[in-house]
């Protein structure tokens, strides 16, 4: 761990600039996608057993992160039995409310504005989109963020024991990767054993027609602008869920 903080300190510091250009989640191209819901329900993963999940992140008396739309349950299935013997998926997060999207995004702005007092309402804005969606747009229009839909999970890998695998970076420890170095997908900074693990989800969740957000190993989904953006669709299928 000390490592890890030694060199998220560095890199930090020494801000890599020369980034790889990657359509950010709350980018123009993406709020202009038209969304026609399918009504496609939400399941919950606490009434099956293929699929396993972890404790509730951020708010422990949040009972909704096990839940997602059934046709993302049944993809998520159908790559799991492509993963190498000894590795299943992992969830952290499915659904995500609105009220609790908008808390994570103000506290990465806040976490991001503490590190670099000099940047712009507008530049931090933009930073904190690269980890959470917005659920207002920055000019004030409403957003519809992924987790809302149902359409998109965060997942991991673990072993047969249930132990995570070397991703590079916990979720648990990613609020500390304020430059992404080690969140990005196609992270340089990792271990090689992380890479191949990364490849090897990649490949996995890409064979059923997940997409992935490339600045956040993952996070993927199916059905929310973001995918249909890059699967090529003509509209998202699946709008926010208000649970009661």
């Amino acid at each position: 761990m000390k490592t890890l903080l030694l060199t998220l300190s560095l890199l930090t510091v020494f801000n890599v600039h020369a980034e790889e250009k990657i359509v950010l989640i709350a980018d123009p191209e993406i709020l202009a996608i038209p969304i026609q819901e399918n009504n496609d329900p939400l399941i919950n993963l606490v009434d099956q057993k293929e699929i396993t999940y972890g404790p509730a992140p951020i708010d422990p008396n949040n009972t909704d992160y096990t839940k997602m739309r059934k046709t993302v349950y049944e993809k998520l299935k159908q790559a799991q039995k492509t993963l190498p013997n000894g590795l299943k998926f992992c969830l952290y997060e499915g659904y995500r409310s609105l009220d609790l999207q908008q808390k994570i995004f103000d506290e990465r702005y806040q976490l991001l504005h503490k590190a670099n007092p000099k940047m712009t309402h507008e530049e931090l804005f933009r930073e904190s989109t690269k980890f959470v969606s917005p659920v207002v747009n920055l000019d004030g229009s409403k957003n519809v963020p992924p987790h809302s839909t149902g359409a998109a999970i965060d997942v991991y890998l673990v072993d047969s024991q249930g132990k995570i695998v070397d991703m590079g970076i916990t979720l648990d420890d990613t609020y500390q990767d304020l430059t992404g170095e080690f969140c990005k997908t196609n992270s340089n900074v990792i271990s090689q054993q992380a890479k191949e693990n990364r490849k090897i989800m990649n490949t996995a969740l890409e064979g059923v027609g997940f997409v992935n957000y490339p600045t956040e190993y993952w996070h993927w989904s199916y059905g929310d602008r973001y995918w249909a953006h890059h699967a090529k669709q003509k509209q998202a299928i699946n709008h926010a869920i208000k649970q009661s």
